[in-house]
Order: structure tokens, then C-alpha cells, then sequence
């Protein structure tokens, strides 16, 4: 039965993991100065990305019996390669270059809701609301670890920025952050004075704080070392779908049942900007390009804005059912996604 899994023993957050979470956001806070303004050479321009159209669209990835993407994830490292999570229990990797599967993940006993692929190893990350994490070796194939953090459905995953931790938030009310290289679970945290499901979870790219969004519409925003719940923005209708903050860190894009997009200021603690979707919109992802230049939007549809002037750019409607999750590739050269059509669709320039 469902209730037979136990969570995990936490193992504790020792001054030596604190120390390695310290030392990495230090090194990442030095090194956004260091970049300040600059975009990357070869980034897409606005007029690039008001051209794209559709590329490619494979249907063969996943079940066709129980049809449909569920979450998807681009490798940074080498953003030819992504994996998603399906209907069918199954997660895969692709290389959208060769066009050729390179694993198919078996293992969850539900459907995989979460993906995410390392940015420097060959190693993925799934979740299930069969409430189980498990981690996966790319070459082999194979499950090295699962990591039973929650004792209900994990609802969301994020990596820490050292590449060696995981975040987790479930509808029981918790989240976790785990070891990934020794399968652990370092701490198991619940907001007393809120009891409600967690919806999703996401670091900040420093990695100190992060946001949950939880069933009753709040986004939480917590500091990481001394597991503390810092900040809270109201202001959504519905379940929280989605949180994404920019790689430069300055803000914070969330969705929830309501049709629209809110952006969060970071410093100030306050939604400076609310995106009204049409009526009846549903927003299922939010992606920020590695520069932070450009937010992509899935849901009833694909969509780029521009950041900063919050410009709708394109919006691509060639998915015949919900649009899942949604990536950008290296330099926002092309937009990936994934949907319930069981697609995964390359949109770039021709």
C-alpha cells in the first residue's frame, strides 16, 4: 500500500555542506558582477526569435497508448540533449542533433512529473508521484539511486548550483534536500503556520534561497542554510504551477490557475509586472534563457517574451494539446517543448 513507504532517516545539514553551499554562491555572486551587462556573444536577437517556426516534432519517444509529455529538461552542457518525463512511467533522453534516443529510464511506478538534466555530468533526475526521486546514470541507463525524501507525490525537483544537491517539494507538506551522489536526505522541512501541499520548487542560481509555491496560491521564498522561510508574495488565484528565476537573479517569474505570468523584484519583494494571458489561458511552464534576455511561456500554447520591456515576441500554436515544459537552447538559438500531443517540437530559425 501507498502509506507503507517510509522517508528516508535525515542525515543533517553538517558545517562542511554548509560551508561547500557558502563557497559556491560567493563564487557565483563574483562571477554575475564580473559579467554585469554583457550579453553573451552569438544570443538571438529579438528579430531572430520573431522568426522562428517549427523545426522538428518527434512523436516516437513516449507511449502512444498513454499518451503525453509531462516535463522536460535541456542539457546546458550540450543543449542538443534533453530528457523528458512521460504519462507512459517512462523519462528519455534525446539528441535532437542525431535525432536518436540515447536511454530510455524505467523504473517509477507512476508517471514522471519532473525532469532535470545534470548541467556538467551524464546524470538525470526524475520524480514521480509514486513519491520517489531517482537518479540516473545517461550512459548505462540504469537507476543509481532513489531517494525516498517525501512519503506522498514529489511535485517538483531543482538542482543546487554545486551540481551535487537536490531540492524537493511534495504534496506532504515538505520540502527536502538531498545528496545526490549518496542517495541522502540531508533535511525534511514543513511551514508550520502554513499546512498545505507543495506545488513546485526552485533555486535561486546562487543557490542560498529558494521558492516553493504551494497549493493556496503563495509563493515562499526560503533561505537554504538556516532553513527559514524568508519571504512570502501573495497575490496568485489557484494552485501555483510554476516558478522561474532569471539567471541573473534579479527576479523571479511565477504561474498559477489565473492566466497570468507575475514578475517578482527580488530586492524590493514585490510583483513589479503581471503578464495577462487571454482568458482560460493555462500556464504549465516558465523558462528564463541562460542570459536572462528572454522568458519563455508554455501552456495553451509557446510563447517568448522579451525581459525587461516584457514584449510578447512569438507565440507558436503547433502543439495539438497542452504545451508541458519548455527550455531554451544554447544562446535562446531555438525553444524546445514538450506536451500532452506526446510532441517534443524544436522551434528555431529556418
Amino acid at each position: 500500500p501507498e502509506s507503507a513507504i517510509q522517508p528516508m532517516e535525515e542525515t543533517g545539514m553538517s558545517e562542511e555542506v554548509l560551508q561547500k553551499l557558502q563557497d559556491k554562491a560567493t563564487l557565483l555572486t563574483a562571477e554575475r558582477k564580473k559579467r554585469g551587462k554583457t550579453v553573451p556573444e552569438g544570443l538571438a536577437t529579438t528579430e531572430d526569435i520573431k522568426s522562428f517556426k517549427q523545426l522538428a516534432s518527434h512523436t516516437g519517444l513516449h507511449s502512444a497508448s498513454v499518451p503525453g509529455i509531462l516535463a522536460l529538461d535541456i542539457c546546458l552542457k550540450d543543449t542538443s540533449k534533453i530528457v523528458t518525463g512521460g504519462n507512459d512511467k517512462n523519462a528519455v533522453v534525446f539528441n535532437k542533433d542525431t535525432e536518436q534516443v540515447m536511454a530510455i529510464l524505467k523504473g517509477h511506478s507512476k508517471k514522471v512529473t519532473s525532469v532535470i538534466y545534470h548541467p556538467e555530468d551524464e546524470i538525470v533526475f526524475t520524480a514521480s508521484p509514486d513519491a520517489t526521486i531517482r537518479v540516473w546514470g545517461v550512459e548505462t541507463a540504469q537507476c543509481g539511486q532513489v531517494i525516498r525524501a517525501h512519503d506522498a507525490p514529489v511535485t517538483g525537483i531543482s538542482l543546487h548550483a554545486t551540481g551535487d544537491y537536490l531540492l524537493s517539494s511534495s504534496t506532504d507538506m515538505h520540502w527536502a534536500f538531498s545528496d545526490i551522489r549518496q542517495g541522502r536526505v540531508l533535511t525534511k522541512v514543513s511551514d508550520p503556520s502554513s499546512q498545505h501541499a507543495l506545488t513546485c520548487a526552485q533555486f535561486h542560481p546562487d543557490g542560498l534561497i529558494f521558492g516553493t509555491g504551494t497549493e493556496d496560491s503563495m509563493i515562499k521564498i526560503w533561505d537554504l542554510k538556516g532553513r527559514l522561510n524568508v519571504a512570502n508574495f501573495p497575490g496568485h488565484q489557484g494552485p501555483i504551477t510554476s516558478i522561474a528565476f532569471s539567471e541573473n537573479g534579479y527576479y523571479l517569474a511565477t504561474s498559477a490557475e489565473d492566466s497570468v505570468v507575475k514578475l517578482w523584484d527580488l530586492r524590493k519583494l514585490k510583483n513589479f509586472k503581471t503578464l495577462q494571458l487571454t482568458d482560460k489561458y493555462e500556464v504549465r511552464s516558465l523558462a528564463f534563457d541562460q542570459s536572462g534576455t528572454y522568458l519563455s511561456v508554455a501552456g495553451s500554447d509557446v510563447r517568448v517574451y522579451l525581459c525587461k520591456q516584457w514584449q510578447e515576441l512569438i507565440s507558436f500554436n503547433d502543439h495539438t494539446a497542452m504545451a508541458t515544459g519548455v527550455r531554451f537552447g544554447h544562446n535562446a538559438t531555438f525553444v524546445a517543448s514538450g506536451s500532452m500531443d506526446r510532441s517534443v517540437k524544436f522551434f528555431g530559425i529556418q
